[in-house]
């Protein structure tokens, strides 16, 4: 499975409008979307494009450059095979030149970035290598990658240095290859280990090449290996899902992101299932739930513990997630290559999202490929720190009340109360805490914290 510059994950919310019904919904429909910023985008457009391109030729905001933190994300577009959940922007069928081509157009923009005031003295606290499959690329060509991106920036200071892969794209030669340049973390994509389900959901991998890879990876020494699940793709049951976790625990990685299967409109699942009278071929969203609640009790289990409403994790001091906990704070995320989406002194933007363009405005043109921006109000950044950071299970009311100076528990009470009297929430004036109810649908509880004017519009 892979990213948008923050974890793409899933909610059961077929629209905001129905969203707002308290995660009542029980049918996988399309259109469903997980929530990762605020305000939708949908609503940024051409017209904040000014000020994000005044964002970046300014010095990072704070009284020194350390203030805010500083990511970088790099949008490998390239697949084996499109699976038939995946709504990315990822080609596949592409031949070396193409490739050679994309990364050197994505080295020249991050060399573009390097010279930006936006960077000020600061260090990447954290890299993230999405897509697509980062792992597609040959070790000659990744190689040839790193070293053109040193040229420019270093993250030799990072916290963090995250890699998606796609088992089947890997190879003992890579592996180390991804050692010697730096990489802290593997996000390996296993999704199922049924080859069965892998391949009805248009998976390029089978279960041989997880475990041929998982020995590699074990014998690098990688210090930090991430396993992603996905709860209720298609074919999915519960014998094989107690397989699924009971697989898992052996590996013993030290985190796991569970996914649940979400249905954006542009999958080849969502194709077939518009304009006809068709079912949803994907579980509902009771059964998707109490699968990942049967998954995260078993890995407390096997001595794990949570640490968001889809990660758990087997050594708190050794993960730290340093990506998503920095951005769920308002850190500077310059996103580079293909339809990344970005965040710079409190604005959100995202590159072009044609091949084409994104070629001529970074290789010939010389400048950034930013096509649609939007400045959050001061209410907005607030609301969407609070949402985001509320994924983890729970809120510290003082952060909010230090930082944006507004009480969140007086400031939501009727909706507090509201989820409380459901069963979602306990909270004090101190601390909001979700119980397992509500984490296991939190992205459904998340849009009755949204202004008016984006209760019922289209999140994407």
């Amino acid at each position: 499975m892979t990213s948008l510059p923050t974890t793409n994950i899933t909610s059961d919310t077929p629209s905001l409008s129905s969203a707002t019904q308290s995660g009542h919904s029980t049918k996988t429909e399309v259109g469903s979307y997980f929530i990762s910023n605020y305000p939708p985008y949908s609503q940024w457009n051409r017209d904040s494009l000014p000020a994000i391109n005044a964002a970046m030729d300014a010095p990072p905001k704070g009284e020194t450059p350390q203030d805010t933190p500083l990511g970088l994300y790099l949008h490998i577009p390239y697949c084996r095979k499109r699976c038939k959940f995946c709504y990315f922007k990822v080609f596949t069928d592409v031949n070396a030149q193409e490739i050679e081509r994309y990364v050197s157009t994505l080295s020249h923009e991050i060399e573009i970035l390097s010279r930006k005031a936006i960077m000020g003295e600061r260090p990447f606290r954290f890299v993230y290598f999405g897509g697509g499959t980062p792992s597609f690329l040959s070790p000659k060509q990744l190689t040839s990658l790193v070293d053109r991106l040193r040229a420019n920036i270093s993250w030799d200071k990072a916290e963090e240095v995250t890699f998606e892969c796609e088992p089947g794209t890997l190879s003992e030669s890579k592996i180390h290859t991804l050692r010697e340049l730096g990489v802290t973390r593997l996000s390996l994509g296993i999704e199922s280990f049924s080859d069965a389900i892998l391949e009805e959901n248009g998976r390029a991998h089978l279960s041989k090449e997880v475990y041929r890879a998982w020995e590699w990876i074990v014998a690098a020494g990688f210090p930090n290996v991430n396993i992603d699940l996905i709860s209720g793709m298609v074919g999915e049951n519960w014998e094989n899902w107690r397989e699924n976790i009971r697989k898992t625990i052996e590996l013993s990685p030290e985190s796991v992101t569970i996914y649940q299967m979400e249905l954006p409109f542009n999958t080849v699942y969502s194709k077939d299932l518009l304009g006809n009278t068709k079912e949803s071929p994907v579980a509902d969203w009771p059964t998707k739930r109490a699968w990942v609640q049967y998954a995260f009790e078993e890995f407390q289990t096997a001595g794990y513990s949570i640490s968001s409403a889809y990660t758990v994790v087997k050594d708190k001091s050794k993960v730290s997630f340093s990506y998503r906990d920095n951005l769920w704070r308002g850190s500077d995320l310059l996103a580079t290559g293909i339809a990344s989406f970005g965040h710079a002194s409190g604005i959100h933007y995202q590159n072009s999202h044609e091949m084409a363009d994104y070629l001529k405005t970074v290789g010939e043109e010389h400048r950034l490929p930013i096509t649609r921006a939007y400045e959050p109000s001061q209410n907005q950044k607030l609301i969407r720190e609070m949402i985001l950071q509320l994924k983890r299970g729970y809120l510290d009311v003082e952060y909010f009340q230090t930082k944006f100076d507004t009480d969140i528990v007086s400031q939501w009470k009727t909706t507090w109360e509201q989820y409380e009297s459901e069963g979602f929430v306990k909270y004090t004036s101190s601390r909001i805490e979700l119980t397992m109810d509500g984490l296991l649908r939190v992205d459904a509880l998340l849009p009755a914290f949204f202004e008016s004017e984006h209760q019922n519009v289209r999140y994407t």
